[in-house]
Parts: C-alpha cells; structure tokens; sequence
C-alpha cells in the first residue's frame, strides 16, 4: 500500500481525471480508515452511535467529494457537495472530541485526526472560494 506522501508525489504534474486524483480525496479516504481501525476498539454499547456516526461521517467526506467532482458542470451543485462534505469533515472531528472524552481514543490520535480534518476543511474551502478554477467551463 503506497503512504500518503507516496501518493503526494505520484499526483504532482498528474492530471486530474477523476475525484480519487485529489490530494484531499487521498487524504480523506485515509482518515476515514484510521478511524475505521480506531473505532474497532470502542464498546459494544457504542455500536449504534459513537462508533457508528464517526464511521458514518467520515466517509461522506469521500462520497460527497465524489459527488462534487462529478457535478462540475453546475458550479451551484459543485460548491453545495463541496459544502456538504466540509459539514462532515467538521462532523467527524466533533466525533473524535467525544471518543476523547469518553476515554475510547488516546488523545495523540485523535489529535493528529483532527489536524488533518482541519486541512481537509481548509482545502474544501479553498476549492469553494475559487470553484471557477474547477469548474467545467461550458464552450
């Protein structure tokens, strides 16, 4: 399995021709299955909720992603994806605040989760204040 920084690398000068191409998409999909190793640690009685919101959230990060990127055509619909998959990556971290809490992850972990949510976060809105730039632009 290639590391992040691997992909990185393998994406610079790459054209982008699907949303997988995405450094964030990479990066997204990552996080989500940390958490997803994570998570198999937390209590039964955590099944229907903690366990499976944080799971829930965090890969609709991916699929709104997707959905955005396919949607490219109508920067309205674009920008509103984009939007939705911002509201889960903030989401999962206030799910990892609570599996901090209530003593299911170590603090590092979820701290390092949370700093990539934010970048993730960031990238989103940088990619919703210049959508023009991603935008398919009709002939």
């Amino acid at each position: 399995m290639l590391s992040s920084f691997n992909l990185q690398r393998r994406a610079v000068g790459k054209k982008i021709q699907n949303h997988q191409d995405l450094l964030v998409y990479r990066k997204a999909f990552d996080a989500a299955m940390s958490i997803f190793d994570l998570s198999k640690s937390f209590p039964k009685e955590e099944t229907y909720s903690l366990t499976d919101q944080i799971r829930r959230s965090s890969r609709s990060v991916c699929s709104n992603l997707a959905e955005a990127w396919r949607k490219r055509r109508y920067e309205a619909a674009f920008i509103s994806k984009l939007s939705d998959a911002e509201g889960e990556a903030a989401e999962t971290q206030v799910w990892l605040e609570f599996a901090v809490k209530c003593g299911y992850l170590k603090r590092s972990d979820a701290a390092a989760l949370y700093k990539t949510y934010a970048e993730i976060i960031g990238t989103f809105v940088g990619m919703i204040t210049h959508s023009e730039t991603w935008i398919i632009q009709k002939k």
